[in-house]
């Protein structure tokens, strides 16, 4: 089996989408609780209170919701913003929001208080980039908004960007208009279908049966991936834990007892980790335990390990080395954990 599949049906009770390509599970969106708000929504916030000593601010989101803006400089008590989730939140604390939003589709992202029109440096064709700029330059955009054109914009015909880029316009305007009145969502976050027609690759088939759930096995990958070990290309094993403060990772070599051993189970769980993140929805502080190797052999590890990142939708950063010899990553919180999805 070749190619790209999206299957759409529930696990654990809740809106899933699955991604295949090749039989094997590449990318997994699963729907938060109906009481948990989803990254992209927006909301009419009130802000409550002050964080002393934090500079952020705690924000009424109405519906019982608080969330949390890091930069509450200039602002007080009262004040009505405009806000969009950011991440999910950690049981009993507030949603990290922002108030810089961001109304996207898969071809188009509107940016209010953000003027202009970007193109996405991967289209490289100059005469495409300018057909794409003069379709996005006849869309109507309120007076400060701007828009970026992604990079799947060059995929799209011009009719379709066109309407692409309308629907993003005319939401934020409205969104943006309705900044007064009391604590309110706006816009719901994108369910997991939604998402994967956003961001995921043009699939060669699109499944919605239960059936198709059952038929593939998709429950039975996405329990697989609640165990923590993971068999690596060659015979090592990697172990991804999550803990309350961050998530641990531990590289073994196997059975493979050879001088090389170390390097060659640390490059392959380079490669693996990114997906492995991804799809059991880890990110914050990434700690790596990695097998023994020589100290000369780490820039050989990370030039692996940031070319695996590059492919990887979330955003990582490799922080660097610790003094007991443990790899450090920080990843963006974008995903839902899966380990903490219950029936």
């Amino acid at each position: 089996m070749n190619g790209y599949q999206v299957l759409l049906g529930e696990w654990r009770g809740r809106e899933t989408a699955v991604l295949l390509e090749g039989g094997v599970i590449e990318d997994l969106l699963v729907a938060p609780e109906d009481d948990r708000p989803a990254i992209g929504a927006i909301y009419r916030a009130k802000v409550e209170r002050p964080l002393k000593g934090q500079g952020g601010v705690i924000l009424s989101l109405g519906g019982g919701q608080k969330g949390y803006f890091r930069q509450g400089r200039g602002l007080a008590p009262g004040d009505r913003m405009l806000v969009q989730v950011t991440g999910y939140a950690e049981p009993g604390k507030a949603v990290p929001v922002t108030p810089r939003l961001l109304f996207k589709s898969r071809y188009a992202i509107v940016t209010p208080d953000a003027p202009g029109v970007n193109i996405s440096r991967r289209i490289r064709d100059e005469d495409l980039r300018e057909k794409i700029a003069a379709i996005a330059h006849g869309i109507a955009l309120d007076p400060g908004h701007g828009a970026i054109l992604r990079s799947v914009a060059g995929e799209a015909g011009a009719e379709e960007l066109a309407d692409d880029l309308a629907a993003m316009a005319e939401l934020a305007a409205q969104v943006c208009a309705d900044a007064q009145g009391e604590p309110e969502l706006l816009v719901e976050g994108p369910a997991p279908a939604d998402l994967a027609w956003r961001d995921w690759p043009e699939p060669d088939e699109v499944l919605k049966d239960e059936a198709d759930f059952a038929h593939f096995g998709v429950a039975e990958m996405i329990d697989a991936l609640l165990d923590p070990q993971t068999a690596l290309d060659g015979g090592g094993s990697v172990f991804v834990e999550p803990t309350r403060a961050l998530v641990a990772v531990d590289v073994n070599t196997g059975a493979d007892t050879s001088p090389a051993a170390g390097l060659k189970a640390n490059i392959a769980a380079a490669r693996a980790l990114p997906r492995l993140l991804r799809l059991k929805g880890l990110s914050g502080q990434i700690v790596l335990d990695l097998a023994p190797m020589p100290k000369k052999d780490r820039t050989t590890w990370e030039q692996v390990l940031k070319a695996a990142l590059r492919e990887d939708p979330v955003e990582t950063s490799f922080v660097g080395w610790t003094p007991l010899g443990h790899a450090e990553l920080q990843r963006k919180r974008e995903r839902l954990p899966l380990h903490e999805i219950r029936a």
